[in-house]
C-alpha cells in the first residue's frame, strides 16, 4: 500500500494529494495552549482566517477545553461559544470541523456551515452523537478514549498501546457503522496525550503504519503536547511552555505525512503547512525514482568523466 492510498479520501471534504493541514481555534478561556486568546467571536474567527491564510486546509472550533483536569462546560455556554465562530469562518468559505463532544453542539455547529464532526470520545460522551451525525451525512472522527479527564490520567495502563488502541478503535469504528455512519466518512484518530503518557504517544507515532492498517483515513493531533515537552525536556530538564514546542510539532508533521496520515491537526500553521509539502514532494520523487525504466542515476557522477579522474594523464599542459 503506497502513502497516497493509505492517507484515503473522506467524502464530503475537498481532497487533497498531500496530509491536510487542519488548524486548532480554541474558543475557550483554559484551553493548555492558547487558553482566552481567541475567545471573542470575533478575534475566533479572525484567527481561523488568519490560519487558511498561513496554509490550513481546515480550521477546527473548539469550545470546550480537553486537557487533563479540565472542568466542562454546559451545553449553552459551549453553543454560545462555536456556533457563531463556525458560522463566520464558513460563511468565508472556510471548510470548518466542530471539536465536540456533545451532539447538540455537532448538530447546530452543521447547521451552522461545519462540514466535519470532531468527537474525542468517539461517540460515547453522547449516546445521541452517532445517530446525529448520520442522519446530518457528515464525517465523523472516531478518536480513541478512555474516559474524561478530570481528576487526571483515565486508565492510562497498557500491556501493549499499540495493539490495544488499534483494537478498541476497531471496536468503536465498528459500532459507528452500526450506527449508521458511511464508512467512507469515518476518521480514525489514535488520541495522543488522551490516557497515554509520553512513552505510549511516542511509541504510537512509531506504528502508525499498524493504525492505516484499520484502512481508514488517520487524523494525527500532537501540537504541543505533553510528550513533546517531556522529549525537549531531557531528562533532567523542566519542559518548555506549550507555544514553545511549534518546531517539534512540525517535525511529528512531516512524520506523521510521510507515514500516510490523512491530516495533522495543529496550532501555528505555517511550519507545518510546509512541513507537509516538503514530505509529499520527497513521496513524488521517491514514486518517480522507483517507476519501471526510471533512470535511478541521472546527477549520480561518472568517475571516469569526474573533473581531475584522469590525473596528469588528462591535463597535460595545464601545469
Amino acid at each position: 500500500m503506497s502513502n497516497e492510498s493509505g492517507r484515503g479520501r473522506v467524502a464530503g471534504l475537498p481532497q487533497w494529494d498531500r496530509c491536510a493541514v487542519m488548524g486548532v481555534v480554541n474558543v475557550t478561556p483554559d484551553s493548555f495552549s492558547d487558553g482566552g486568546r481567541f475567545f471573542d467571536t470575533t478575534a475566533a474567527v479572525k484567527h481561523g482566517l488568519e490560519l487558511v491564510a498561513e496554509g490550513a486546509d481546515l480550521v477546527d472550533v473548539g469550545g470546550e477545553s480537553t486537557r487533563p483536569g479540565a472542568t466542562r462546560v454546559d451545553a449553552a455556554e459551549e453553543l454560545r461559544r462555536v456556533v457563531p465562530v463556525v458560522r463566520g469562518l464558513a460563511s468565508e468559505g472556510v471548510t470548518v470541523s466542530v471539536d465536540t463532544m456533545r451532539a447538540s453542539v455537532a448538530e447546530q455547529a452543521l447547521a451552522a456551515g461545519a462540514a466535519l464532526v470532531n468527537d474525542v470520545s468517539g461517540g460515547l460522551a453522547d449516546p445521541a452523537m452517532i445517530p446525529v451525525v448520520a442522519s446530518s451525512g457528515a464525517p465523523f472522527v472516531v478518536m480513541h478514549w478512555r474516559g474524561f479527564l478530570e481528576g487526571g490520567n483515565v486508565r492510562g495502563v497498557y500491556d501493549d498501546v499499540v495493539a490495544e488502541v488499534v483494537d478498541e478503535l476497531h471496536a468503536r469504528v465498528d459500532a459507528v457503522l452500526a450506527g449508521g455512519i458511511a464508512p467512507d466518512r469515518i476518521v480514525v484518530d489514535p488520541g495522543l496525550g488522551f490516557s497515554k503518557d509520553a512513552e505510549h504517544d511516542l511509541v504510537l507515532l512509531a506504528h502508525l503504519d499498524r493504525l492505516l492498517g484499520l484502512g481508514r483515513p488517520l487524523l494525527v493531533a500532537a501540537s504541543r503536547k505533553r510528550f513533546l515537552g517531556r522529549v525537549l525536556a531531557g531528562p533532567e530538564g523542566a519542559p518548555p511552555p506549550a507555544r514553545e514546542r511549534d518546531a517539534a510539532t512540525a517535525a511529528v508533521s512531516a512524520l506523521a505525512a510521510q507515514a500516510g496520515a490523512w491530516a495533522v491537526r495543529v496550532h501555528e500553521v505555517r511550519a507545518t503547512a510546509d512541513a507537509v509539502r516538503v514530505a509529499r514532494a520527497v513521496e513524488k520523487a521517491r514514486a518517480a525514482g522507483s517507476a519501471p525504466g526510471a533512470d535511478t542515476t541521472r546527477g549520480v557522477r561518472d568517475p571516469e568523466h569526474a573533473p581531475g579522474a584522469h590525473g596528469s594523464h588528462g591535463s597535460e599542459g595545464a601545469r
